[in-house]
């Protein structure tokens, strides 16, 4: 679900790096991070379990470019891979806008990158959306091994709906950042179909920039439109209120981590900067 930001006139999309347990999927997201300039990237939020690297996401902004005048970036998510977390791999998936499949190329990891891929198909149909139309691409990791499966087999195997694919060993980047580039024009075109223009034309305006009473009313994406006209602080004229200083933080929580007897804590740690 694209997020629009409205004071600073930026789309925001979601990208899910999905598949199976150690395919590499972290190692992905942490590359990239450390070949991104610092003031092209936001901060990483990671949490480690001792049994997967990431128990619940990764977290990554990254310019892309203009979609009708709007800045667009795009937040890097990972998934837990083993099944014990399906719950948490399920909530990441919600509102994912496109999704890079990293499988691992090993031979006895076939299995597991075919459970998975039907996994994600199965989750995102709860949500009521069908894998074959949303953006997606497939990263053949660990191509360096010496049991890696031929290309022509994994994408038999596993590219049910002819995706691009990648070939990469992630623990030496090769192929990460060529990844990262298809999923990010994919994502980009799909938002410029979605909401029109062309996905690389800077020089193109909002349709629905307009000047009334001193104010700018910033266009917002048809599905938000129902919450009301969104107007820019920095040009409010004092006729009307600017948004409050109050900023609202949503928490979701899994219903099975809630299921056991008696009474629980929450603890809620804020980090102001």
């Amino acid at each position: 679900m694209v997020l629009l930001n409205a004071a600073s006139k930026e789309l925001t999309a979601k990208v899910v790096y999905y598949g199976p347990g150690l395919g590499g999927k972290t190692t992905n997201i942490h590359y990239i991070y450390d070949n991104l300039p610092e003031n092209e990237r936001g901060k990483m939020l990671s949490l480690n379990t001792q049994t997967d690297r990431t128990l619940f996401f990764d977290f990554l902004p990254i310019t892309l470019g203009t979609v009708r005048g709007l800045k667009t970036r795009i937040q890097l998510y990972t998934v837990p891979g083993q099944v014990v977390y399906d719950a948490t791999r399920k909530l990441v998936l919600r509102g994912a806008d496109a999704i890079v499949f990293v499988a691992d190329s090993q031979a006895p990891a076939l299995d597991s990158n075919k459970e998975s891929f039907q996994n994600l198909i199965d989750n995102l149909a709860e949500q009521g959306i069908n894998f074959g139309t949303i953006p997606h691409v497939i990263q053949w990791n660990k191509r360096d091994t010496p049991n890696a499966l031929p290309i022509d087999v994994l994408d038999r195997e596993i590219n049910r709906f002819a995706a691009p694919t990648f070939e990469a060993c992630a623990d030496s980047g090769v192929g990460v950042m060529e990844t990262l580039e298809g999923i990010s024009r994919l994502t980009l075109q799909s938002l410029s179909d979605k909401y029109g223009g062309s996905p690389f034309d800077d020089t193109q305006p909002l349709d629905h920039d307009t000047y009334a009473h001193g104010q700018q009313e910033t266009w917002v994406p048809p599905e938000l439109e129902e919450f009301g006209p969104v107007v820019s602080p920095e040009a409010n004229d004092g006729g009307i209120s600017a948004p409050s200083s109050t900023i609202e933080v949503p928490i979701v929580l899994d219903r099975s981590y809630l299921a056991g007897p008696g009474p629980f804590e929450i603890k809620i740690k804020l980090l102001l900067k």
